[in-house]
């Protein structure tokens, strides 16, 4: 089913929420919204399931206006971040729940009942836990139950709110696998909020980027990492380097820093920033490039297969960090204290005024 969700607003004691939201789904989509905290993810998510009323805008399922339908007749499956599991009853029977509560006329028959849940549990790799409560159950585990619950009344839209945040890094990275995997077999349009950038850019068809009730940019993972469309977007989806500067006839010019930028050849800027990621920038212990600089290493740590450099420039005594792999590292021979050169590769440059470049 996909949905369209029209010029959304939605303010909280006269401070903007969402201001006037516009994005569209499409049918079997696994879609991201990810931002920081007050972003305006969750509310987006409640107002789609119904949860949360819009002061404006619309909501549309296929062709049908939600925007004033209650939430059980939007038919949306939710997964909180807690479960929300009952502890007095069996994993089968929680499951079962949506299934068992329903009107007499649309109940199942106890052995359509039953397969339903059997067919879940297998899908959910739980078949053997089907008789234990809640609390005999791991975190990793009692998420899938509640994943599990949530499909067993068939909805047309599977909504999921931090799904993961409340589990060990592990366990997490295990379900986001797992997620993709289920994802891919039954092809519900879902939508998952989440802050973690690494989480959004593994398990999402398109990620959705929201800032401050507004969407910065919606993609696919490549594109918003690789092609981020402003500032905030670049230094959301992970570490980044800041080179302040200008631009002169198609140069950035930054302290004794001359790069340039073809695509900016024609224009003069006075106050530009340059982004570019740690592991863009080359480090070498000779001068062999007339754009390198000269820097003092200050800081080295390995984290297994990477290690991190961190350097104070010392033409305008600002820190660059810079990632290697460890063969580079140890064939460079880098030493605490010691002068190296650097210099930044794929370098993008946000002009104030439009972001357009």
């Amino acid at each position: 089913m996909s949905i369209k969700v029209s010029n959304v607003i939605k303010n909280y004691d006269k401070e903007a929420a969402l201001k006037g939201i516009e994005l569209n789904i499409k049918k079997g989509e696994l879609v991201a919204l990810l931002g920081p905290s007050g972003s305006g993810k969750t509310t987006l998510l409640r107002i789609i399931a119904g949860l949360e009323n819009p002061d404006d805008g619309e909501i549309f399922f296929e062709e049908q206006d939600v925007a004033n339908l209650e939430v059980k007749e939007r038919n949306v499956g939710f997964v909180f971040q807690h479960y929300a599991l009952f502890q007095n009853m069996t994993v089968f029977d929680n499951i079962a729940f949506g299934l068992t509560v329903r009107p007499r006329a649309t109940r199942p028959t106890k052995n359509k009942i039953n397969e339903k849940v059997t067919e879940l549990l297998r899908l959910v790799k739980l078949e053997s836990f089907a008789n234990r409560f809640p609390s005999q159950l791991s975190g990793g585990q009692r998420q899938r139950v509640a994943l599990a619950r949530a499909l067993a009344v068939e909805p047309n839209v599977l909504l999921l709110d931090e799904p993961f945040g409340a589990l060990d890094a592990k366990v997490r990275k295990d379900l986001r696998r797992w997620l993709r995997k289920l994802h891919d077999e039954i092809q519900i349009t879902s939508i998952f909020v989440t802050h973690d950038q690494e989480e959004a850019l593994e398990v999402a068809d398109r990620v959705v980027i929201m800032n401050q009730g507004t969407i910065e940019q919606i993609g696919t993972p490549e594109e918003v990492y690789h092609s981020p469309a402003s500032p905030f977007v670049y230094d959301f989806l992970g570490k980044v380097n800041l080179f302040h500067g200008r631009i002169n006839k198609g140069n950035l010019i930054s302290g004794g820093l001359e790069i340039p930028l073809p695509e900016l050849e024609e224009k003069d800027h006075k106050e530009v920033t340059g982004y570019v990621r740690p592991h863009q920038i080359t480090i070498e212990k000779f001068e062999t490039n007339q754009t390198s600089i000269s820097a003092i290493v200050t800081h080295i740590h390995a984290v297994g297969p990477i290690v991190y450099v961190e350097v104070l420039r010392e033409d305008t005594n600002e820190y660059v960090e810079i990632e290697l792999m460890n063969d580079l590292f140890y064939e460079l021979d880098i030493q605490l204290g010691e002068r190296v050169f650097v210099r930044p590769n794929e370098l993008k440059v946000f002009i104030p005024q439009d972001y357009s470049i």
